[in-house]
Formats: structure tokens, C-alpha cells, sequence
């Protein structure tokens, strides 16, 4: 296995973890072993989802992000709010109050992830008329599926869209246009995204198809919603801080919005992440290439699941569809329309740098000892029981076997073996005491 570290937001809080195995039994790419009592996150493997952060009772995995005291590093400060933000607030049918309460918090500007998603859905829609582009399309948006992919089918990664997350083409245009604005250094402007989930931290640390994130921080939807809730009765909406965003992307805080902002009939959307990846196998499969474009979404409803937020998702996805309907019936428009093609061609749209895999799960770097390793694996799960029970610490038998054949468990470790075992020598001690007789 790859031993370099890598940026990740997901931490354990040791002192908090009991080694039960929920988050063991439910990491998409089997990133987590409990080994000693206490659950371990495999650093190559582990791809930022923020599933165990939603799973674990006990609060020992952590998103670890910025807060609103890190912006003060800057000189100048500018939020770019996730459209999910709005759906945090039920009451609220103009965002304009969202941004004027965020500009309230000490950011000096506001620039909605909502219109970054228009201009990508303009791009996007111009992307797929290309009849040469593979089958389907995969959407770029969510860094936790791209991840997922990069680790467990990086045959797929030529389908992935090379288009930039609507949270990088905000934060472009949101220093430059701020830049120009005040006539200051691009330096002195911090950019920081309000954030649903801890996969875009990692992306802000670690990009995914460019070189460099336009984006300084994210800070959390939670800790922004405890900052603005108290208050929100008594903000009177500043005139500067009219929403720009269309409806549709708005509805990116939702799964099938993206499908929708791009009025693709032929895409499929799925979110939450372990269906993600079984939509994965078939296309990897090739069972679905008559299929357009496919829209992955790691949390269950969309952004509004992320783990980083305070509105459970059924609710904040209602406030969305609200907030939809009557954004739309003030600006009926389309990100086709109202996007001028001088956005796409202005601002860095497209990646700048290829998607690489991620070769975590590969058992050695030389084939012929992973081809040993492999046949070793195989012997080795023949002989396991096949019950996935997770109490040797590995989330399956197979993973347990693999982590044998790596050398970071025994066969005892399997309680099922190690009774069996104790089974043998208690039948052999009482065959020898009979014959001492």
C-alpha cells in the first residue's frame, strides 16, 4: 500500500472511539479497520464521504475544517454560501436575507456557489451535444464520488466530466470581480466556501483536476446556521445582496438538480454513497452505456444530507423545492439563458489537470507478487467461515484476508477460527488426559 499521507478532513478522535464497528461496516471503499480496541482510517483509501462522521454514535470521527475566526487572516473576506446553506432556514423564501446575514458575520463580500452551478450548467450542456464524449457522461460536482472512483473503478475516470466544481468557478470569479472592484492585491482576498460536507475540504487541500484550489477554507454549514439562527428575525436584507442564482441552480442542493439544470431526460441520479458505487459496477459493467449522464451524490437526498449540516435532509430538500418554485416565478429563467457565453470563455471552466487513480487497493506494485498475494487471498477466504461479521476488525472476510496476506493481521484474529481452534486443543487436552488414565 501506498505509505505517503494525504490531506484528509475525516479524523478520529481516538479518545472518544469504543471499536464498535458501525463506521467499519458501512466506509464505501473499506477504509477503516479496529485493530486494539480502536478503529484506524487507512490514509490511501479513505475518501472524505463523511459517512463514518454520520454513522458513529460515540462523535469520534471529525470533520476537521475552518472556522469563522480563520478568516480574519485576510485583509478581505468573501463566503461562497452552498445553495444547501438555504435549505437550513424554513421560513426564508429570499436569499437575499442568507447573504446579507453572512456579509453580517464579517465577510466583506458574497458570491453564490448557486451561480457558479448556473455557469457550469451552461458548460455542461454545451459538453454533452459532443457526440464523441464516452457513455455516460459522470459528473464531476461531487469530489467524494470522483474519489470513490479514483480508488474503485478508475477505469470510469475518462467518463467523468472535466468540468470544475461549481464551488471553484464561484471562487474565480468571486476574488477577480472583487479584485477589480476595490483595485486590491488577489492575495488579500480570502475565499471561503460554507461547506455541507468534509470531502470539500479536501479538495480545497488536495484539487481534483486542477493544480491549485481557488478557494482558501471552508467552514462549516452548522457552525454558520448557530451563528445566523438567533438573529435571523431582525435582518433587513441589504439591497447589494440580491440573489443572482437561477432556480436550477439553486436546486444543485439536491440530487437530480445538476440532471435537471442541464435538461438531460437520458441521466440517471443517485445519491447515498454505497448506492452510488453499486450504479458504479454496472456502468464499469457496461450495462447502462445507453445511459447519457450520471449524476453521484455521496449523501443520501443530495448536499442537503452532508454531515456538516443542521436541517434534517427531508426537510432542508423541501425548503429547497419551495425555494425553487419561487425563485422561478420571480426570474423564470434558465442557466442557458441567463448566462452570458462571455462567463464560459472569461473564467477557467474546464480542468487543467488529468484525473489520476488511485492505486489503494492494488495488493504490490510488481504483478507477479500481487499475483502470488492474489492466489494466497483466495486460498485464505476459501477457509474463512464467510460471514462479513467485522469482529476480526476488517469490514469483510475478503478485506480480512487481504489484510493478512499484507501483513497487518493473523488468522487468529478471526474469532470464528480462534474458536474453533480452542475447540481442537480442548478435544486433544481431554483425549490426552483419557489416555494419562
Amino acid at each position: 500500500m501506498n505509505t505517503s499521507m494525504r490531506y484528509h478532513s475525516v479524523r478520529l478522535n481516538k479518545e472518544l472511539c469504543k471499536g464498535c464497528t458501525n463506521c467499519l461496516m458501512h466506509c464505501p471503499t473499506e477504509a477503516i479497520r479496529v485493530r486494539k480496541g480502536r478503529a484506524h482510517i487507512l490514509d490511501e483509501r479513505c475518501i472524505d464521504c463523511g459517512e463514518c462522521i454520520r454513522i458513529c454514535d460515540y462523535h469520534a470521527k471529525v470533520a476537521d475544517i475552518d472556522t469563522l475566526e480563520d478568516i480574519k487572516r485576510f485583509r478581505y473576506r468573501i463566503a461562497l454560501p452552498a445553495p444547501t446553506l438555504y435549505g437550513q432556514f424554513r421560513n426564508i423564501n429570499d436569499p437575499g436575507i442568507i447573504l446579507t446575514a453572512l456579509k453580517n458575520l464579517g465577510f466583506d463580500d458574497v458570491f453564490e456557489v448557486a451561480r457558479g452551478a448556473d455557469i457550469v450548467s451552461k458548460a455542461l450542456a454545451e459538453k454533452m451535444r459532443d457526440p464523441d464524449l464516452p457513455r455516460p457522461m459522470i459528473s464531476s460536482a461531487c469530489p467524494a464520488v470522483v474519489r470513490l472512483i479514483q480508488v474503485r473503478f478508475p477505469d470510469l475516470i475518462p467518463n467523468i466530466v472535466n468540468i470544475r466544481q461549481p464551488m471553484e468557478v464561484a471562487a474565480e470569479i468571486a476574488r477577480a470581480e472583487f479584485v477589480k472592484k476595490h483595485a486590491c492585491a488577489p492575495e488579500e482576498v480570502g475565499v471561503f466556501f460554507i461547506t455541507p460536507c468534509p470531502a470539500k475540504m479536501t479538495v480545497i487541500h488536495t484539487p481534483l483536476g486542477q493544480e491549485k484550489s481557488a478557494v482558501d477554507g471552508a467552514i462549516s454549514i452548522m457552525e454558520v446556521y448557530g451563528q445566523i439562527r438567533p438573529r435571523i428575525s431582525k435582518i433587513q436584507k441589504d439591497p447589494e445582496m440580491e440573489s443572482t442564482a437561477t432556480s436550477f441552480g439553486i436546486g444543485w442542493a439536491t440530487s437530480s438538480g445538476e440532471a435537471k439544470s442541464i435538461f438531460q431526460e437520458n441521466a440517471l441520479n443517485v445519491d447515498g454513497i454505497q448506492n452510488v458505487s453499486r450504479v458504479l459496477e454496472e456502468i464499469e459493467n457496461n450495462k447502462l452505456s445507453d445511459l447519457a449522464f450520471f449524476e453521484g451524490n455521496a449523501c443520501v437526498g443530495g448536499c442537503v444530507g452532508g454531515p456538516l449540516t443542521f436541517e434534517n435532509n427531508y426537510v432542508a430538500k423541501n425548503t429547497i423545492r419551495k425555494l425553487v418554485a419561487s425563485t422561478m416565478a420571480r426570474r423564470p429563467t434558465t442557466p442557458q439563458e441567463d448566462v452570458p457565453v462571455s462567463m464560459i470563455n472569461k473564467y477557467p471552466i474546464r480542468m487543467d489537470t488529468p484525473i489520476e487513480p488511485n492505486p489503494a487497493m492494488k495488493l504490490d506494485d510488481n504483478i507477479a507478487v500481487a499475483m502470488e498475494k492474489m492466489q494466497r487471498m483466495n486460498q485464505i477466504i476459501e477457509e474463512l467461515p464467510g460471514y462479513d461479521c467485522g469482529s476480526c476488525g476488517s469490514p469483510t472476510c475478503r478485506a480480512f484476508a487481504e489484510d493478512i496476506v499484507l501483513g497487518f493481521a493473523n488468522e487468529m484474529e478471526c474469532i470464528h477460527k480462534l474458536r474453533d481452534r480452542l475447540q481442537s486443543m480442548a478435544e486433544q487436552m481431554v483425549e490426552v488426559a483419557q489416555i494419562r488414565r
